[in-house]
């Protein structure tokens, strides 16, 4: 493995005809994302924690239940039922550490269902120290008609709502010492314009991030979020076009797309002690991209 950070990563261009539909699986990309599972190396800085992590089965929140397990920790994993072959490879590389993992099929967009993912995970590791609020669905657009209400209402619900709800069942299990860590995204300050909800969803996680951090700070739960920038991950196929799938990450100053893999330690940082006076924070991870 190289210390370039310009290679890194696989480089563009990609094979740009590989779009999937929704929600996109891991095993269908080409070249196969790095999460991890052959460089990770875990220190022990998370040992005997439990982590319920949202869209765990593959992209980033693979790669952060793979670390997760290396550092000691337990996993839940939340997934859309589709996504099933991708949980379960993820399922592997937890156990493969020595750790347990739960799988929790369902939909996020759904208030039950947020609140139910946290009883079960509690239910059967008895305890619950780090919520990772990964997930998220993706809408593009040409202009403002492309957007439709079920899209609008979609994208915050999954993105939004959700974490919300995730994080009003949590609150009550965790401890001193605890942690919630949310994936945002550059877009949530550069917002293209043919991001529009999408980008408005990511600036509404930031926000709440720092609201939720304040709030909580009295309790000793700290509550920061990663921003990533373009990421080899399913979400990509799914929505861009084989044109724009072929240059992924080029514009960015390193000129790559970042791997699955590259943003795990930014997770465990702030999940960990190692990042114990870190609450309300915003971690970019974008391959130099600006965002302020």
């Amino acid at each position: 493995m190289t210390d370039d950070p310009r290679e890194a990563g696989a480089r563009p261009p990609f094979p740009g005809d590989q779009q999937q539909a929704r929600p996109g699986l891991s095993s269908r990309m080409t070249p196969a994302p790095d999460h991890g599972e052959h460089s990770y190396v875990g220190k022990g800085l998370l040992t005997d924690r439990v982590a319920l992590i949202t869209g765990g089965d593959s992209g980033i929140g693979r790669a952060v239940a793979i670390a997760y397990a290396r550092e000691g920790a337990d996993v839940a994993i939340s997934y859309l039922p589709v996504e099933q072959t991708d949980a379960e490879e993820t399922k592997a590389w937890v156990e493969r550490a020595g750790r347990r993992a739960l799988l929790l099929p369902g939909d996020l967009r759904e208030e039950a269902h947020c609140r139910d993912l946290v009883a079960r995970t509690v239910a059967e590791f008895g305890r619950l120290d780090i919520l990772v609020n990964n997930a998220a669905a993706q809408t593009v657009n040409d202009g403002l008609d492309d957007v439709t209400a079920k899209d609008l209402e979609g994208s915050f619900r999954a993105n939004v709502f959700a974490m919300y709800y995730l994080c009003q069942a949590a609150v009550p299990h965790m401890k001193p010492g605890s942690a919630i860590v949310n994936s945002t995204s550059q877009q949530a300050k550069v917002a293209d314009k043919t991001m529009l909800i999408y980008a408005a969803t990511k600036g509404a996680i930031a926000s709440l991030t720092i609201g939720l951090s304040n709030l909580l700070a009295p309790k000793g739960i700290r509550v920061n979020c990663v921003a990533p920038g373009p990421v080899w991950t399913p979400i990509q196929p799914i929505v861009k076009s084989p044109e724009q799938i072929a240059s992924l990450g080029s514009e960015t100053p390193l000129g790559r797309a970042g791997q699955p893999a590259e943003l795990a330690p930014a997770y465990v940082l702030l999940a960990s002690r190692e990042g114990s006076y870190m609450s309300g924070a915003l971690v970019p991870v974008t391959g130099g991209t600006p965002m302020y």
